[in-house]
């Protein structure tokens, strides 16, 4: 089984696409910088795509709505 789940994390994001989105700029940041908000041990993924996932389930990563409407991700950083 896949972890996290979908229909989990589509209760934080409205979209498909928005998820997509998130995850993907947020691993691009993992691999850039090496930077996790967890414990490496932690994590179920080893791949960048899927600790981000992971890191959005868990309520490091949230999703903030402007007032226009628009969203944009936040990183909460301990």
């Amino acid at each position: 089984m896949i972890y996290p789940s979908i229909d989990k994390l589509l209760n934080l994001v409205d979209s498909k696409y928005k998820l997509v989105h998130i995850a993907s700029r947020r691993s691009k940041e993992i691999d850039a910088t090496g930077h996790l908000q967890m414990p490496r041990n932690k994590y179920t993924s080893e791949k960048s795509i899927g600790m981000a996932l992971e890191e959005l389930a868990e309520g490091f990563i949230t999703v903030v709505k402007k007032e226009d409407n628009e969203e944009e991700e936040k990183e909460l950083l301990d």
